[in-house]
C-alpha cells in the first residue's frame, strides 16, 4: 500500500516515548519525562508579543518560499557577527522547524547510493533523512568523551557528506576546534560537503562553539543550520533556518516551495525579536540547565552509574551496560520507576548500551528522577 522508500522509515523513537509519557500521565500516573528534547521554559513574552502585534497588523497570508527579508537579514547579520560565517540574506533560507532544514538540505545534497558520515550515536532523524535521499549511512565511533575515533576510517569512495553536531544530541558533546580542523582537512581531502547541525550552540557550559564553515575554504562546502527551538523554549513555533553555498540553496529553495511553501509569517516575525530583543531569558535558562546537569550527572556517579560531563545541550548519556544494556533499562525506567527515557539504540549502533535522559525537567523533579533510579539499581 506504501512505497518502499515510506517503508523504509521508522517512527521518531523520541516522540514515540514522549507520546507514552504523556499518555500515562493523562492517566492520573506521576510520571516523570525525561525522554523530551524541549525546553521546560516558556517562550520570552517579547517573542510571543511581537508575533500577536504581526497577527494584529495583518501579518496572516503567505510569506516568501525563503523567508521573510526582515528574518534573512537578521539572520545573516547573526551568522556573520557570532559565527564568523560569510552568508548575506540571499544565502538564507527560513524552514517550519530546523528538522525541515535538516531534511532539506540532505534531500538536495545526496544522489541515491551515495553515503553519509554520522558521528554516533547521532540524532534519531539523520538516518531515516538520509534513506529518504537513496543514501546510506557510514557510522564513525567514538570515545568514552564522545570524540570521533576513526572518522578517516568511516570515509569511502561513494562518501558524499559528513554531518556534524555541535554540541550535540543524544550525548551533550562539544567538538572543539582541533576535532573540527581534523573534519575539515577531511573534507577538504576528500572533497566533501559537510552539514553543521548547530542547534544546541547556545546551551553550552563553559565551552566555545564554533562553526566549522568558518574555517578555512570550508564556506564553499558547509550549509549550517539552526533554529529557534532550544535556544529560546520555541519548540512549537516550528522555526529553523539553514545557510550555505547558493548552488545548494537554490534546490533547497526548489524543494520548500513544492512542499512546506513556507515558515508562518506571523512566527518568522517573533523569529526577529528573537534574535535582536534582549537574551536575558535565555541566558538564565542556560545557567539553570548547567545546575540540573551538575545534579544529575554527579547523581548518576554517586549510584555507581559511568556518566560523561556534558558541554552543551540538555542531555545526558549514561553507559548502563551493567543494567542490562539501552533498551531493557528503559523499559525498566518506565515499568518501575515510572520515568520516560530514549534508549540509547534509537541514535545509532554505537548507542546500545546507553540512555538519553533529558534534564529539561525542574531540580525538584531531577531530585525525585535520582531517588527512583537508586531505589531501582541498589
Amino acid at each position: 500500500m506504501v512505497s518502499e522508500r515510506m517503508a523504509s522509515i521508522q517512527e521518531s523513537t523520541t516522540l514515540k516515548i514522549s507520546a507514552e509519557a504523556k499518555r500515562l500521565a493523562a492517566e492520573g500516573l506521576d510520571v516523570i519525562d525525561m525522554g523530551v528534547g524541549e525546553p521546560d521554559f516558556d517562550t520570552p513574552r517579547h517573542i510571543i508579543e511581537s508575533a500577536y502585534r504581526s497577527m494584529l497588523d495583518g501579518e496572516t497570508h503567505y510569506a516568501p518560499t525563503n523567508g521573510i527579508p526582515d528574518l534573512r537579514k537578521a539572520i545573516a547579520k547573526k551568522l556573520r557577527t557570532e559565527n564568523n560565517l560569510p552568508v548575506t540574506p540571499d544565502d538564507v533560507a527560513v524552514t517550519p522547524g530546523a528538522k525541515m532544514a535538516v531534511f532539506a538540505a540532505i534531500q538536495a545534497m545526496m544522489d541515491q547510493g551515495d553515503e553519509c558520515v554520522l558521528i554516533g550515536p547521532s540524532w534519531v532523524s539523520y538516518e531515516p533523512c538520509i534513506t529518504f535521499a537513496g543514501g546510506q549511512v557510514s557510522w564513525a565511533s567514538v570515545d568514552q568523551r564522545f570524540q570521533p575515533l576513526d572518522l578517516a576510517e568511516a570515509i569511502t569512495s561513494r562518501t558524499r557528506l559528513i554531518v556534524v553536531n555541535s554540541p550535540g544530541n543524544p550525548t551533550g558533546a562539544v567538538f572543539g576546534r582541533r576535532m573540527l580542523q581534523e573534519i575539515r582537512d577531511l573534507a577538504i581531502d576528500h572533497d566533501l560537503l559537510v552539514i553543521s547541525d548547530e542547534i544546541y550552540e547556545k546551551i553550552i557550559y563553559g565551552e566555545e562553539h564554533i562553526s566549522i564553515g568558518s574555517l578555512p575554504d570550508m564556506a564553499d562546502r558547509t550549509v549550517t543550520i539552526n533554529g529557534f527551538s532550544k535556544s529560546y523554549a520555541m519548540t512549537g513555533w516550528r522555526l529553523g533556518y539553514l545557510a550555505g553555498p547558493k548552488e545548494i540553496m537554490k534546490y533547497v529553495s526548489r524543494l520548500l516551495s513544492h512542499s512546506v511553501s513556507s515558515a508562518t509569517t506571523f512566527v518568522q516575525r517573533a523569529g526577529v525579536a528573537a534574535l535582536e530583543g534582549p537574551q536575558e531569558e535565555a541566558d538564565r535558562m542556560v545557567k539553570e540547565f548547567r545546575i540540573r546537569r551538575d545534579l544529575l550527572v554527579s547523581g548518576l556517579q554517586s549510584l555507581g552509574i559511568p556518566c560523561a560531563m556534558p558541554g552543551g545541550a540538555f542531555y545526558v548519556f549514561p553507559d548502563v551496560s551493567a543494567l542490562g544494556g539501552g533498551d531493557s533499562f528503559a523499559q525498566r525506567l518506565l515499568k518501575e520507576g515510572l520515568m520516560a527515557a530514549t534508549p540509547g539504540s534509537a541514535f545509532g549502533p554505537g548507542g546500545a548500551d546507553y540512555v538519553r535522559l533529558s534534564y529539561a525537567t525542574s531540580q525538584e523533579r531531577l531530585t525525585e528522577a535520582l531517588r527512583r533510579i537508586g531505589r531501582m539499581v541498589g
